[in-house]
């Protein structure tokens, strides 16, 4: 009950909330980064996959070490807890990072961070319109669409020969992405009731990945073992993304109101856009007056949406 009444204070949510999206707003950066270390060309689909699920995979072993080793026990899956952790997986893991890293690859680390904002949005009108588990509110249909206005706006490219600039295989794997990713964050909640989050987290990382190398590996993905101690590191900092981040996401999910907590999702773009600025020489395009505009209108849509009357 005590644990209850700590993670439902909104200086802790905020708190474990900005950690999650700092990591999550540094995956960006961070895989474009590995792809240069891994000799991985942007078009090369399926050994992009192959990195994707080593580090889901080792993300899983880290998590389920950890916990090991708190709980002084091997967690295992729990009984009952095997078709949770499959959908789990292709919600969170197969299908959101099989879409956003393809996608990435077509696209600046930019724009792909402001895009990863549009999941908040998307777990809002998710939780009301399908499951049923809130409802829409004036300030959360304001919120929603000053968001969307802001994705759209990020798009325009002025002086570019094009009004507007969104392809399929960029912008559009992304958005698929936070749409497995909204999903995704509804499920842990609902899986969360019978079964533990740091085990659904793990093992569920551990099957996704698995599945996602297995799947590089027999399309013919390969990736360079000469990346030498940087590239280890790199691999190790990314799955620790996933292994600190999902894992408190998804007990901030457990114990409060999916609106109250997707809606900090804004901090993700917020985060990107400056780590992708600063990492991958994007800062001119960081500064281009659409850019910044479209983040106010989402970083504003959340804010609104995160309004309470007390």
């Amino acid at each position: 009950m005590e644990r209850m009444k700590t993670i439902n204070r909104t200086g802790v949510i905020f708190l474990l909330a900005c950690v999650c999206c700092f990591l999550w707003g540094s995956a960006s950066p961070s895989i474009k980064t590995g792809y240069e270390l891994f000799q991985i060309a942007e078009s090369d689909t399926w050994s992009i996959i192959l990195f994707a699920g080593i580090r889901f995979f080792l993300a899983g072993l880290l998590v389920i070490l950890f916990e090991s080793i708190k709980e002084k026990r091997v967690v295992l899956p729990e009984n009952g807890s095997g078709k949770a952790i499959v959908i789990l997986s292709l919600a969170q893991t197969i299908l959101q990072y099989f879409f956003f890293y393809i996608g990435l690859a077509h696209t600046s680390g930019v724009t792909g961070t402001i895009l990863s904002g549009t999941g908040g949005f998307l777990s809002i009108i998710m939780a009301a319109c399908i499951f049923r588990l809130e409802k829409i509110t004036v300030n959360k249909l304001l919120g929603i669409v000053l968001g969307l206005a802001g994705v759209v706006l990020m798009n325009l490219s002025p002086g570019s020969g094009q009004l507007f600039s969104f392809t399929l295989m960029g912008e559009g794997l992304i958005l698929l992405s936070q749409v497995s990713y909204a999903l995704s964050g509804i499920l842990v909640k609902k899986f969360s009731s019978r079964f533990s989050v740091v085990m659904l987290s793990g093992w569920q990382f551990i099957l996704g990945g698995a599945v996602m190398a297995m799947t590089g590996i027999v399309m013919g993905g390969r990736i360079s073992l000469s990346a030498g101690p940087s590239g280890l590191l790199l691999m190790i900092y990314l799955a620790l993304i996933s292994a600190v981040a999902y894992t408190l996401w998804g007990t901030l999910m457990k114990y409060n109101p999916v609106s109250r907590v997707a809606i900090f999702n804004f901090l993700t773009p917020l985060f990107g856009v400056i780590l992708s600025a600063i990492f991958l020489n994007e800062l001119e395009q960081a500064l281009q007056p659409n850019k910044l505009l479209a983040l106010i209108l989402v970083c504003l849509g959340i804010f609104i949406v995160n309004v309470r009357k007390d």
